[in-house]
């Protein structure tokens, strides 16, 4: 039988996913297994590397049982996965820290503060491409350096979550120039680690794991992963990328100028440029095919759902009930807002920002509570637009890309309070269909990687702004904004409590 199928893995925050792509794009088998962030205090938010690994070995095994002969038949393999997640394994390839602080962990804002403080952070920018800020793992190596000595000084190589999992699964060590140009330790110009950053932060450029394309193998199933998992011993596996790369790539961002709107966890705002925009308070990231995106992020988004079902449910309702409970709600909330700002901020003058409810009455039920997450969500994603406009981005028109594009009332809220039209992918898991992009480009079943893109990636709708939708939404935007600044004077009163 021959090699018809791809095999993608996605590391997210919230679970790990599989599935089994055929050569056209389509996915045959999906599986997500959940798993939690860990979050000893405020600002802090970790989890173990081996959970990773458990899921990824329960989830392939999981779609490989769904479609017939599927272990001998996988061509190729890819993972993507949440960036930033600082990964340490010593020569032996065994974890430094069971735990390790994920993108939206804040512990290094002191850190960044002191590096802020040190140094001329603009005249950095041309290295960079990014300002410093606590999600970038150089600021979290420094934390471990400072804080867990011994397990900084016994790591040998730095690696992000899908890199790990790459290692497991081929022995290898390595990452790809998406992650490492959003690791604050990357020279753009030269393509290359840093030794300048790397000196000013007294960090070791050794630790760094040779940089990689995407598309390039990074090496094959060893046979203690195949007796793990059930893939075929040899089967080659991509670098990969981060999950925002790899939803850009699946989604069909690949053009200078396309704009996308990418919500899991987090939401991120992105627009391709031919080079990054250069900005103290917009971040970039390279690109799969070429050139760069720049960014701004919302770190709580799926992860403000998220925390609304456990804390107002016990994880009793599904997402699909709890959106029913928002649809009955009108649009506004009946003037109920809320700030998602449940894990502060990566970019922000108060970082340390706080999530809040207001406008609370006695007629508001759960299903104003539900609808104003998913509306505070949009509003604070349009500030961010704002800002990208500011530096003169344009967003004619955004592509909605992952789990956050499955959510039909979502986009709704998102196109109108945006004030811009949403298209939507046939298929949402655009960082799957990324990630099985780059699985066939390295095992040789598609030849160039635009064309394929082109081929593989349709669109299935667009979401035009409600006209009577937007007129409240922008009357409720100039209050959630106001609402935003006069909150900033009591989140640094909350931290000295």
């Amino acid at each position: 039988m021959k090699n018809d199928l791809l095999l993608a893995i996605d590391i997210g925050t919230g679970s790990v996913r599989a599935a089994v792509v055929s050569h056209d794009g389509t996915i045959l088998a999906y599986t997500a297994r959940e798993h939690d962030q860990i979050v000893p205090r405020f600002g802090w938010s970790q989890q173990s590397p081996r959970t990773w690994w458990e899921g990824a070995v329960f989830t392939i095994r999981s779609v490989l049982g769904k479609v017939e002969r599927a272990g001998e038949r996988i061509a190729g393999i890819a993972a993507c996965g949440q960036m930033h997640g600082t990964v340490l394994i010593d020569d032996d390839g065994e974890l430094v820290l069971e735990e390790v602080p994920l993108w939206n962990d804040k512990r290094t804002r002191a850190i960044v503060d002191r590096f802020q403080r040190s140094n001329d952070h603009s005249a950095l920018l041309p290295i960079t491409a990014n300002p410093p800020t606590v999600a970038w793992p150089a600021f979290k190596l420094v934390w471990i350096k400072e804080n867990e000595p011994k397990a900084y000084d016994s790591a040998r190589t730095l690696l992000m979550p899908k890199d790990f999992i790459n290692y497991k699964l081929t022995g290898n060590r390595a990452t790809d120039f998406c992650e490492a140009s959003c690791s604050y330790l990357f020279d753009r110009r030269s393509s290359g680690c840093s030794s300048q950053i790397f000196d000013l932060l007294d960090l070791d450029i050794r630790k760094m794991p040779p940089v990689k394309s995407a598309a390039e193998i990074v090496g094959t199933i060893t046979g203690a992963a195949a007796g793990i998992t059930g893939l075929r011993e040899g089967t080659p596996v991509a670098v990969g990328a981060g999950d925002f790369p790899a939803a850009l790539l699946g989604g069909g961002v690949t053009t200078p100028g396309l704009a996308c709107d990418i919500t899991g966890t987090s939401t991120l705002i992105a627009l391709l440029a031919e080079q990054p925009v250069l900005d103290p308070t917009i971040s970039n990231v390279q690109g799969i095919i070429g050139g760069w995106a720049a960014f701004t992020l919302l770190d709580a988004a799926g992860d403000a759902m998220r925390w609304a079902r456990r804390g107002f449910h016990e994880n009793g309702l599904s997402y699909g009930q709890i959106v029913q409970l928002a649809e009955s709600a009108p649009a506004g909330s009946d003037k109920l807002l809320f700030l998602p700002y449940l894990n502060g901020e990566r970019i922000a003058q108060k970082a340390n920002s706080r999530a809040q409810f207001f406008g609370l009455t006695s007629r508001h039920g759960a299903s104003h509570l539900h609808r104003a997450v998913m509306e505070g969500v949009a509003f604070a994603t349009r500030r961010n637009i704002a800002l990208m406009k500011s530096r003169g981005s344009r967003f004619d028109r955004l592509i909605g890309a992952a789990g956050g594009a499955k959510t039909n009332l979502w986009v709704e809220i998102k196109a109108a309070i945006y004030d811009c039209p949403i298209l939507i992918p046939s298929e949402p898991e655009c960082g799957v269909l990324g990630c099985a992009i780059l699985a066939g480009l390295s095992a040789g079943l598609y030849s160039k990687l635009g064309p394929t893109v082109s081929r593989l990636v349709q669109y299935d709708r667009e979401i035009l702004p409600n006209p009577t939708w937007v007129a409240r939404y922008r009357k409720m935007q100039s209050v959630f904004d106001a609402l935003y600044e006069s909150s900033a004077q009591f989140w640094d009163r909350l931290d000295a409590l």
